[in-house]
């Protein structure tokens, strides 16, 4: 009899080690590092308007948003890696699209690369809760935003300058990113998950999962800490630039305070250690109230445009210490048996907040100017520092009897 042997090319790892998703988030922090800075900025020139602009962010989001919450449902039909090789090419035909330079292609070059960053951060973190203990989520975690510091870092600034010496630079290396992340994810070789290998129940209605969502208060309250602490990135990421350009500050300036701000991630090993002593509750809750009033001040500071733009810069600080802690309680919460659905729950954070925010600065923008969007932001992360209250205090704390080296979640 002869028995057939799997090359082993084609098997994936037993055991897939934490730099492997540092390496995955880092080549996605370089497309998107690369365009963060630029998408906002080429769409306002297209559309030349705010509150169009904040109308076209919406509608995207609510088609991130359906994509997200229907990844796991297409899972169960379509393999996890494919899933994830799809999102990688939604990426390459966004920035086509972005080359081609027409209004309309620029608006579908927005909504192809929002799907490409929720499809491979859905299929991403399925991959961590997969593959990763509870125990050693927050090292996982830290460790992907540090591998991912150097992209998020260089990336504004050089997306800026690519743009303004070739207008479809930009968009090329991020086509050249989406490549090699797919041809790195393919050599990892994830496979499809321990979840859905092992799935073999019928197909369940598409947003089933979101019942046992709403039923632990826990996952409820991790996930609106994501949503707001996002809601504050949107604000700072597209509408710090506009309010530059409004103010002739520039746009390279607002490319100039993404890069330092998202420098701050090599500080996110330090941050950790300040999360495992001080504990989860009283990290995010700093965060949360830091972040809030600094964003206030921005606001009322507007009539002086360097001093919104010092405030705001400042309040991004503390946007990456909620990178670092805010996401913990989540995914200290998740059950194993319901990973990938809760992965893309998780994932929609995203969606909710790129529909929340552009949805909110449509109205303020009717009645007030784009600084008054800043004290929207504040006030709604002043806000969620009420609401980390109602976590345990003891939530991320070390255990004394295993000299403080994990993270834990109390119960």
């Amino acid at each position: 009899m002869v028995t057939r042997r799997i090359p082993i090319l084609l098997k994936h790892s037993a055991t897939p080690r934490i730099e492997g998703f540092a390496v995955l988030s880092a080549l996605d922090a370089s497309i998107r590092g690369v365009l963060i800075s630029i998408m906002p900025l080429v769409v306002y020139e297209a559309l030349g308007d705010a509150a169009l602009e904040s109308r076209l962010y919406f509608l995207v989001g609510i088609c991130s948003l359906c994509t997200g919450l229907m990844v796991p449902w297409a899972t169960r039909h379509i393999p996890r890696r494919w899933m994830f090789s799809l999102g990688s090419l939604s990426y390459m035909i966004g920035m086509s699209l972005a080359i081609y330079g027409t209004t309309v292609s620029i608006g579908f070059a927005l909504l192809f690369n929002t799907l490409g960053t929720v499809t491979v951060f859905v299929c991403l973190n399925a991959y961590v809760l997969d593959y990763v203990a509870r125990a050693d989520l927050g090292r996982c975690n830290t460790k992907q935003m540090l591998f991912s510091a150097l992209p998020w870092s260089v990336g504004p600034v050089a997306g800026v300058w690519l743009y303004n010496w070739w207008h479809p630079a930009p968009f090329v290396v991020g086509a050249l990113f989406a490549v090699l992340q797919v041809s790195v994810f393919w050599v990892l070789r994830l496979g499809n998950g321990k979840a859905i290998s092992r799935a073999k129940a019928p197909t369940p209605n598409p947003l089933a999962y979101l019942v046992p969502f709403f039923a632990q208060p826990r996952l409820v309250v991790g996930w609106a800490f994501a949503v707001i602490r996002s809601c504050g990135w949107w604000v700072y990421i597209v509408y710090l630039p506009i309010f530059c350009v409004q103010q002739r500050l520039g746009d390279d300036v607002a490319g100039f305070a993404l890069s330092v701000s998202n420098a701050m991630l090599f500080t996110t090993p330090f941050m950790l250690r300040f999360v495992q002593r001080a504990s989860v509750r009283v990290a995010v809750r700093t965060a949360f109230v830091c972040a809030g009033g600094l964003f206030t001040l921005a606001s009322l500071a507007s009539p002086v445009p360097w001093a919104t733009f010092g405030f705001m810069m400042a309040g991004a600080v503390f946007l990456v210490l909620l990178d670092v802690s805010a996401g913990l309680p989540f995914l200290m919460a998740v059950k194993p048996s319901q990973r990938t659905e809760m992965a893309a729950v998780y994932s929609s954070f995203r969606d909710v907040s790129g529909i929340l925010t552009p949805g909110v600065a449509w109205l303020v923008l009717l009645v007030a100017p784009v600084g008054a969007i800043f004290a929207a932001s504040g006030a709604a992360l002043m806000g969620a520092s009420v609401l980390a209250g109602r976590l345990h205090p003891r939530l991320g704390a070390a255990r004394p009897s295993h000299g403080g080296a994990h993270m834990r979640a109390e119960h």
